[in-house]
């Protein structure tokens, strides 16, 4: 279980996060939704210490986040899987390449059976005899796919996506949607997805949190929100749908 505490931050003396707080359960998909630029990616960031809060808590399976060592911060992001929202592959190596990085470094695992877990995990999103290619050679689509198949290599219990279908087609986007759906249900994962794209999120989401100005406006169902009485909830998500 994840949850986020009244958690306030600032860069250059501007307040992007003012005490913003919500859970994820276990195994579910939660979706923050808000408007570009609104430090919904930093709050990605700071669950797996890569930025810290200027206060509040982060706590990962019982664990504050933003009082771990170095060495603590290192083994809570075996923890998790990140795709990034242009994929960050590496153009010098080939698909098989970027997704053996991290096995190499990071386990003990035989050439054979690296090459295994890379096959499979392509497998897993729907990429075959792939390995060779270089990423230059893949559509927006195909390097999201090869992003979420290094995310999940090391097999994470949690999973972040930063706004997964930005820059892609309705019919790309509604297959890595799909995807992200069949992941929580083939690996049992917790996944927090970042997005201001209202159509995808209903999709994917189980539950919603939505923030507005750095702080959160609400956190329910699908149903909760579209039922909210509060006036900025209604707002925002009938704007978000226009």
């Amino acid at each position: 279980m994840i949850r986020l505490e009244n958690i306030w931050k600032q860069f250059s003396g501007k307040q992007v996060l003012r005490g913003v707080s919500f859970d994820v359960r276990d195994k579910e998909t939660l979706v923050v939704l808000g408007k570009s630029g609104g430090g919904k990616s930093v709050l990605l960031k700071m669950i797996i210490g890569l930025i810290k809060p200027d206060s509040g808590a982060i706590v990962v399976d019982g664990k504050d986040v933003t009082k771990m060592s170095y060495p603590e911060l290192r083994a809570l992001r075996f923890k998790f899987g990140f795709l990034f929202q242009g994929a960050a592959l590496f153009d010098s190596m080939t698909v098989g390449e970027n997704i053996a990085l991290s096995l190499r470094r990071h386990t003990g695992y035989s050439n054979e059976e690296i090459t295994e877990r890379i096959e499979y995990a392509l497998s897993i999103v729907g990429l075959e005899n792939v390995t060779r290619v270089m990423p230059s050679s893949l559509s927006g689509g195909m390097k999201k796919r090869v992003g979420l198949a290094r995310a999940i290599a090391l097999t994470p219990r949690y999973v972040l996506y930063d706004e997964p279908t930005t820059g892609l087609d309705m019919e790309t986007a509604d297959g890595i949607n799909l995807l992200i759906n069949d992941l929580r249900t083939l690996l049992g994962v917790t996944s927090i997805v970042v997005t201001h794209d209202i159509h995808s999120a209903f999709v994917v989401g189980d539950r919603f949190a939505i923030l507005d100005q750095g702080v959160t406006l609400m956190t329910g169902t699908r149903e909760e929100i579209q039922n909210s009485d509060n006036e900025e909830v209604r707002k925002y998500i009938n704007s978000a749908i226009g």
